[in-house]
């Protein structure tokens, strides 16, 4: 009888679905606090009815926001993956300019869509990460998330030691004060006229990076980001290319993000022969760009400034 009982509530535990708010945010439309806010104002519909907080949804229903029918994304297996952006190509998934955008070269899935963690702008190369949990790459984004990024920069000239030292404490910009973390000198091009350095960022404002050498009056020639957190670029992915990410990687994101882990869906034979597959072409770079650049922080070579360390923090993820 016990045991009955047990299968019983099993079954009915079963049948209790999932927040529909926690659905929502998992497809990447927005956090959970907006979707709420969706849902009062009735802009979601479950079976074409007019949805309510506290409504719990099953695979089976069919939903919609604004009269349009959405994927649900009920509870199961996640994927990420990191892509390896080349410049020229767009962060949105489709361009009224009719420019490439970075969808257009991750695999095709079978539900679901990816969803990228973040943006870089069209002139700006490296990695770039994506998955199919809203609800994750909501939390990497939110500022209250607080993960570092590292660049390689390229600049026309050579910084002043206090330009240096003023974008390290601080810049007031257009849209409030900005810093670098971290900045360490990358060594020069072959002509002496541009210098690399490597800079640390905790946040992700638009042209961020770029605007702070501008405000120091140096023109940023080349941008690539070279680790977001605890990731970084794999060698072996070159302009142009994805990889999957391992399950201790995807670990990584959900502790960066503070939530707990979800199972990571496993890919086909079929996938992982077409991941290969592009992963043994020649990278691919638009604008004929040579010399990757890897990341100078992280993976114990945290530098150091008036004693105290800057940049990551973390143990990377190798």
């Amino acid at each position: 009888m016990a045991d009955d009982k047990g299968k019983d509530k099993d079954k009915d535990k079963g049948k209790s679905g999932e927040k529909l708010q926690k659905v929502l945010a998992r497809t990447g439309l927005g956090s959970r606090r907006e979707m709420e806010r969706w849902i009062e104002q009735g802009r979601v519909t479950i079976d074409e009815r007019t949805a309510r907080l506290g409504d719990r949804v099953h695979p089976r229903n069919r939903l919609a926001v604004d009269g349009k029918p959405l994927e649900a994304a009920v509870s199961g297996g996640v994927r990420c993956l990191l892509y390896n952006k080349p410049t020229g190509e767009v962060c949105s998934r489709k361009d009224p300019e009719g420019r490439r955008t970075v969808f257009e070269s991750l695999p095709k899935l079978k539900q679901g869509r990816w969803i990228s963690i973040g943006r870089l702008d069209y002139n700006t190369s490296g990695l770039l990460l994506f998955t199919t949990d809203g609800e994750l790459a909501n939390a990497l984004m939110h500022p209250s998330a607080n993960i570092d990024r590292e660049y390689a920069v390229r600049v026309l000239g050579e910084a002043r030691p206090e330009a240096l030292e003023r974008m390290l404490e601080g810049v007031m910009l257009e849209d409030g004060v900005a810093r670098f973390t971290d900045v360490q000198p990358g060594g020069h091009d072959s002509d002496g006229v541009n210098h690399w350095y490597y800079v640390v960022i905790m946040e992700g404002r638009n042209r961020e990076v770029r605007r702070l050498w501008e405000s120091q009056g140096l023109t940023v020639s080349r941008l690539k980001r070279v680790r977001y957190g605890e990731i970084f670029i794999p060698s072996r992915v070159k302009k142009g290319q994805w990889m999957e990410m391992s399950d201790k990687e995807v670990k990584a994101l959900y502790r960066m993000a503070g939530l707990d882990p979800k199972p990571v869906e496993s890919v086909t034979a079929d996938e992982r022969k077409a991941q290969e597959r592009q992963l043994r072409k020649k990278g691919r770079d638009p604008r004929g760009e040579r010399g990757e650049k890897a990341g100078k922080f992280g993976k114990g070579a945290l530098r150091k400034r008036g004693g105290k360390e800057k940049g990551s923090g973390r143990k990377a993820v190798e």
